[in-house]
């Protein structure tokens, strides 16, 4: 398994564990449409959160969020709009980001709520 493979999983389960200690319920991971993959799906409340995990070792290409670029954004709008059909979806939904960055004894993680909103 290449090294950022395994980096990618390694943030993400961190990121269920952060969203499970801080009340949220996980609905799905890694739910793909076509190929477009959601990270992890969750419930915070009323909500449904579309989250997308980013996680690097350091912050030399910049930092893990800079990488939702709008082509992303794009992708993760699609593939949430397509979940909500297809589970009749009514609640509010919203697009989150974590970002995570791990090094060897450190361990960072930032939630960016709200990070983007679909352009209708």
């Amino acid at each position: 398994m290449r090294k950022s493979k395994f980096l990618g999983i390694k943030g993400e389960n961190i990121a269920v564990q952060y969203l499970l200690k801080n009340g949220y319920r996980i609905i799905e991971q890694n739910w793909r449409f076509h190929h477009k993959e959601i990270d992890i799906i969750a419930a915070d409340e009323s909500d449904i959160v579309f989250i997308e995990v980013k996680t690097r070792a350091d912050e030399r290409y910049g930092s893990p969020e800079e990488a939702v670029d709008n082509k992303k954004q794009e992708f993760l709008i699609e593939a949430a709009e397509e979940y909500v059909i297809l589970n009749n979806i009514e609640n509010n939904i919203r697009f989150d980001v974590i970002s995570i960055i791990l090094k060897p004894g450190f361990q960072s993680v930032n939630h960016i709520k709200n990070a983007f909103y679909p352009q209708f």
